[in-house]
């Protein structure tokens, strides 16, 4: 199963956790480049996190453990790519990973939690890390 597969599977099974007593709010323009900026995202996939750091020169890189890199075939183990904010959106293409193509994201946070939907609908939960 490609890592596409994969990201989308774990995206349609896992629901969107919030913390009690915050409002969900959407990350967009330079809010989002700065919350997302020089920092790690884990996606949460099939029970496991798979960690994209965004650095702050508009690259980024992803590495899967050994356990969710064992459901990935073709894809590899790790991959990097370039991301950017447009339209109040986090995009980001990969090199290989998602098939090479750009895909843009809306960005919610609610606690701790943060859930995006992808331009093609498909949607997720991660949180952003230091």
């Amino acid at each position: 199963m490609k890592i596409g597969a994969l990201l989308l599977a774990a995206g349609l099974a896992l629901p969107a956790t919030a913390a009690f007593g915050a409002e969900p709010a959407s990350l967009a323009g330079d809010e989002l480049r700065k919350a997302i900026s020089g920092k790690t995202v884990y996606l949460n996939i099939s029970g496991f996190e798979l960690p994209i750091r965004y650095a702050s020169n508009g690259r980024m890189s992803g590495k899967m453990g050994t356990v969710a890199a064992s459901f990935s075939k073709g894809d590899g183990a790790s991959n990097s790519g370039k991301w950017w904010v447009a339209d109040d959106q986090l995009c980001q293409k990969w090199t290989s990973w998602m098939d090479g193509k750009q895909y843009c994201y809306r960005l919610t946070r609610q606690g701790a939690a943060v859930r995006w939907v992808r331009n093609d609908g498909r949607s997720g939960t991660a949180r952003i890390g230091g």
